[in-house]
């Protein structure tokens, strides 16, 4: 198995985690272990969690930090980190690292069926367990496909789609990538056809939806925030609009102070608030970055530190 993955905006990750020798850190999405052995190697008598869902990225990274002894990988969805740190006896984080990119390898594989470029099962799901792709498309009724295309591929041509999908399930199920594609694009007009990777934002939504990516990503930051110690930082890596959006809100409502009216002569709401962000303005690969990976040109990171 060649776990292959380019850890996106690597420096920028180590310098924004502001890394301390003696820090405890957690990288949630450990993937190729690529962002985390560059923690676990400025680490002294630091230690570093690395987790991750994908059981094939937990045996490529526990082979890729076998060499460093203060880091331990752990099979779990980064939404329990509160309970990872529970069971690890780990009172406080210093530093948060958050990477919600599909991995190359992912991609890349066929029979992990995240592609719509390769022919393969309809699968998708990250952990390999639970419910697959081809079951959504199984058995949601055409309004909820509809939906999941709208809310999490922002597809404008969504009810298009989901009648097409269920038309087609009549006649025999929807169970590979390629016939997926098929579908999607039987359903556009030909403008849409002609663009650039039209089954793009459906292959999305479906990912989404199979692995509860948003749930997830909110509870990864709220559980994440909270196990921050004061000074600590949390980074978040995000690949699309709807996940940036998320990652935006929270952090500002992070770092909201006095909300009451400014009409008002004194606060008599009482709140602080309870981070600080790093940089306004999310980072972005830089061009050489780009030139080398493809792959991260809608890449942005965004740093909190816990006040």
């Amino acid at each position: 198995m060649d776990f292959s993955h380019i850890s996106v905006l690597f420096q920028e990750c180590m310098d924004g985690l502001a890394i301390r020798p003696d820090g405890i850190y957690l990288d949630g999405t450990a993937g190729g272990a690529g962002h985390s052995a560059g923690i676990a190697a400025r680490l002294e008598s630091g230690r570093l969690f690395a987790l991750d869902q994908d059981p094939d990225a937990v045996t490529t990274a526990s082979a890729r930090l076998a060499a460093f002894p203060n880091a331990k990988v752990i099979h779990e969805n980064f939404r329990n980190i509160p309970a990872v740190l529970a069971r690890e006896g780990v009172a406080g984080l210093d530093g948060v690292l958050l990477d919600l990119g599909v991995s190359s390898y992912q991609l890349d594989t066929a029979e992990r069926g995240f592609s719509y470029l390769k022919d393969a099962p309809l699968d998708m799901r990250m952990s390999k367990e639970g419910p697959s792709a081809a079951d959504l498309v199984a058995s949601a009724s055409e309004t909820e496909l509809a939906r999941i295309l709208w809310e999490y591929g922002e597809e404008r041509f969504s009810r298009q789609i989901a009648r097409a999908v269920v038309r087609a399930r009549e006649k025999a199920p929807v169970a590979t990538t390629l016939q997926l594609a098929e579908l999607v694009k039987s359903a556009l007009p030909a403008a849409a056809r002609r663009e650039k990777n039209p089954c793009k934002r459906s292959f999305q939504a479906l990912r989404i939806a199979v692995n509860s990516e948003l749930d997830a990503l909110s509870a990864g930051i709220d559980g994440a925030f909270e196990a921050l110690n004061p000074g600590g930082r949390l980074a978040v890596i995000t690949f699309h609009s709807l996940e940036d959006r998320m990652v935006k809100q929270k952090f500002k409502a992070l770092c909201q102070g006095c909300t009451c009216p400014p009409e008002f002569p004194v606060c008599v709401c009482g709140k602080t608030p309870r981070a600080l962000l790093v940089t306004r303005k999310p980072i972005l690969p830089s061009e050489e970055e780009l030139a080398a990976n493809r792959r991260s040109q809608s890449a942005k990171l965004r740093l909190l530190e816990k006040r």
